[in-house]
């Protein structure tokens, strides 16, 4: 079982989560997880938008199903709270 917590939520859907010692700055949309913005391994090594978009690979697209699903249920109350802000811009 992987460990997952939630270090700071910023503006505009956007929260950062540590998996594992994996830090990640995931875009949260009304339908759940959006995409991924950076990630920083546990060896230090970084990568954003700008590594993989190019490539049409976001990290977040080579989640299987169940992994995305599991993933999304525990960011349902984060969730929630950016489809509120969504609608209220």
């Amino acid at each position: 079982m992987h460990t997952l917590s939630i270090a700071q939520r910023h503006d505009h859907a956007l929260l950062d989560v540590i998996i594992d010692g994996w830090q990640l700055t995931l875009a949260l949309d009304s339908e759940g997880l959006a995409q991924c913005i950076h990630c920083t391994a546990p060896c230090g090594a970084q990568a954003g938008l700008d590594a993989w978009q190019r490539y049409g690979s976001n990290p977040c697209d080579l989640l299987s199903q169940w992994e995305r699903t599991q993933l999304e249920r525990l960011l349902a109350p984060c969730c929630s709270a950016a489809s509120t802000k969504s609608r209220r811009s």
